[in-house]
């Protein structure tokens, strides 16, 4: 059988192929292609943590636990040593104040200055806002992620098991509007728990590794917490580009051969998805090549 990891090598090869190039948003350019589908069994226990390259998990697990407070500020994050959400308030910030601070001195006010931090690090009604507290037009909260878990349990065959976070009001106010936006669930017949994101934006290089583990930890606490088995998980791009500054880091990584993925474990089971914690998550077997550095484009 084919590693699966290859669905992701052979997307990077089309685009390096085919791929059409365009100038975006950020102005370093990139090669893109519309849409594509990658899809991970989890039912064995194994996990799509990439092994042409060393991902560093538990920053992605860490970012959706994150999510999942509904916290918008990054301060949380660079407490507990994630820093890939500070590109966007640290440009802000020295575009405002024309200071010409280090990454590392703007993180550790955040961590250190709580004012500071309300000020600076704060990225708007980004994830964790649309996911935990959409607003309504007449000012109601809807939790989105606890209505899944109360269908996934009241009626698991229903169509309408999903939350999203392009929240069209509320977009401008975001340092980054969603690129995972959708995410929706499926059980089957044997009781398995099927999930897709949708993600309109794929940094191929750089996010999309972060974006499968994110989602996998988020498939599986969701599945613990209803009493389900792992099923596949279902990945789906809209807009996916390699930016121009990775091309070399792109085919470096598609030299090297897939290695097995490793396995994720829940060590225990908390009362509600609120209580997860890093600490949980165990992965065994993982035997990655060497890490591929490559900058953000902001």
């Amino acid at each position: 059988m084919r590693h699966p990891e290859f669905q992701y090598l052979d997307l990077m090869s089309h685009i390096l192929e085919k791929g059409d190039k365009r100038i975006d948003r950020t102005g370093v350019g990139t090669l893109s292609t519309f849409g594509a589908m990658l899809r991970f069994d989890l039912s064995d226990g194994t996990v799509p943590i990439l092994t042409t390259k060393k991902v560093y998990w538990k920053l992605a697990v860490k970012e959706m636990l994150w999510f999942l407070t509904g916290e918008t500020n990054i301060r949380p994050l660079l407490q507990e040593k994630v820093r890939i959400w500070t590109d966007w308030p640290l440009a802000k910030y020295r575009k405002e104040t024309g200071e010409s601070i280090s990454q590392q001195d703007f993180e550790q006010r955040i961590v250190e200055d709580q004012a500071f931090a309300l000020k600076w690090g704060e990225l708007g009604p980004v994830y964790g806002k649309q996911w935990r507290r959409w607003q309504d037009a007449n000012g109601v909260e809807h939790d989105q992620i606890a209505s899944v878990i109360e269908t996934l349990k009241t009626n698991p065959s229903s169509r309408r098991m999903l939350f999203h976070g392009w929240n069209v009001p509320e977009i401008g106010q975001m340092a980054l509007p969603p690129c995972h936006m959708v995410y929706q669930f499926h059980v089957t017949s044997a009781g398995r728990l099927n999930m897709l994101i949708f993600q309109r934006s794929c940094d191929l290089l750089l996010g999309a590794p972060f974006n499968c583990i994110g989602g996998a930890a988020l498939q599986a606490m969701v599945a613990q917490q209803v009493g389900l088995q792992l099923g596949d998980l279902v990945w789906m791009g809209g807009d996916i580009h390699l930016y121009l500054n990775h091309l070399d880091q792109a085919r470096e990584q598609m030299t090297r051969e897939p290695r097995p993925f490793p396995t994720l474990k829940l060590l225990r089971k908390p009362d509600s998805i609120d209580g997860y914690r890093i600490e949980d998550f165990e992965v065994s077997g993982y035997d990655p090549y060497p890490p591929i550095l490559a900058d953000v484009a902001v």
